[in-house]
């Protein structure tokens, strides 16, 4: 971390980047935090142990032809690749690049009847429960050699009924026993707070009863505020994954896909389809060197990201060049906090460059930067953007 002893008085330009608001942003369904997590979720034998050990490029997962091969979920940790950071490191002539990083579980196959204990189900969603976001597995590959959990007959709406059905009606029985809860609590005496949250709870039961996931619901920032507090299964964002074999993926048709889209969008609107082999990925790890590889493992990280409102920012300089994750809507101290809670605490303001301004330069010279209007000043109310390269200053000399 560099030292600054003084702080100049040198003219940076006040002009705000492009229309940025430094107004508070709306909240966000679940947890304020920026070190969340994403689940591998969907029935057995669809491909998801296979699609953990792409993802993972390792050998973690259990992808074995038969029902309940994982039953302990299993973690890891992942890189999100970046082009912005590259291109810092490039310009910043950086020795080293540092990515951020993304939690990732593999989560055992949910069953019809899982809300009710089916298949160990109960332990299943109690899995689900603890990640941020999810990547919903659903198979549209046909190979009889494959067993297939419901009836050995693939029928990707069949299977997003079943998952759907199962996460609403476990939401709707905790939501039950918090109802009754917040009734008995309104008999106490100091309890008025509870009218609000009663009737939250019953507009969640009606939403849920309606076949609505929570995520799908118009919420305030005051119903959001009290929903955070439940870490509902479907108040969770989902990316759902079309699994298709090598040769429809690099196709792009499926005999599935219009149906799949269809529900989704009649069902599950705020979330995106994304269409993936796990088989092609498979070999593309195999295969490294592949010079043909047409991945699609970056867009999945980056979608998953963008539906748990995750952004990256950096700090660059000619030791390192570094990706840091943070939620949509932060302020500038806030990402210094990241950094250091000391930067954060003795905040004073940072200097902002913009992606827009830094992507097709070949190297960073900050005085061309500051002369052309393309260096910022921002205090403690700014909102940071994607790509955004920070400078913190901040009390007792400290900066970086």
């Amino acid at each position: 971390m560099q030292i600054i002893r003084n702080f100049t008085t040198n003219l940076i330009r006040l002009k705000p980047p492009s229309n940025k608001s430094v107004t508070v942003s709306t909240k966000y369904l679940g947890r304020p935090s920026n070190n969340l997590s994403i689940g591998l979720v969907g029935l057995a034998n669809v491909g998801k142990s296979t699609f953990f050990q792409s993802i993972t490029k390792s050998n973690l997962g259990n992808p074995a032809n038969y029902p309940f091969a994982t039953i302990e979920p299993t973690k890891s940790i992942i890189q999100v690749p970046s082009t912005k950071l590259e291109h810092y490191a490039k310009i910043y002539n950086s020795q080293k690049e540092i990515p951020t990083n993304l939690t990732i579980w593999d989560i055992a196959g949910l069953t019809k009847n899982s809300s009710s204990g089916a298949g160990l189900g109960n332990k299943f969603l109690n899995d689900i429960r603890q990640v941020d976001g999810i990547l919903q597995i659903v198979r549209g590959f046909v190979n009889d050699e494959i067993i297939h959990i419901e009836k050995n007959k693939v029928d990707p709406i069949r299977d997003l009924v079943i998952v759907n059905d199962e996460l609403i009606l476990k939401d709707l029985e905790f939501i039950e026993i918090e109802i009754e809860k917040s009734k008995k609590n309104l008999k106490k005496p100091n309890m008025n707070h509870e009218e609000k949250n009663l009737k939250i709870l019953e507009e969640l039961s009606d939403s849920l009863y309606n076949g609505v996931k929570i995520i799908n619901g118009d919420w305030n920032d005051e119903e959001i505020e009290f929903i955070n507090t439940l870490n509902l299964l479907t108040a969770k964002p989902t990316v759902y994954l079309l699994n298709v074999s090598k040769e429809e993926y690099l196709n792009q048709k499926n005999q599935f896909w219009s149906d799949v889209e269809k529900w989704i969008n009649e069902h599950s609107k705020n979330d995106k389809l994304i269409m993936f082999s796990a088989e092609y990925e498979h070999e593309q790890i195999e295969n490294s060197t592949d010079e043909s590889n047409n991945s699609i493992i970056p867009s999945v990280i980056e979608s998953m990201r963008n539906s748990l409102n995750l952004i990256s920012f950096y700090t660059c300089g000619d030791i390192e060049s570094r990706q840091w994750t943070i939620r949509k809507g932060s302020t500038a101290p806030e990402a210094a906090g990241l950094i250091h809670t000391d930067l954060q605490k003795s905040f004073i303001n940072s200097i902002v460059y913009k992606w827009e301004d830094l992507e097709k330069i070949e190297k960073f010279d900050e005085m061309r930067l500051k002369s052309s209007g393309k260096q910022f000043k921002m205090g403690k109310k700014y909102i940071v953007e994607d790509g955004d390269v920070l400078v913190i200053k901040a009390g007792k000399g400290k900066a970086r």
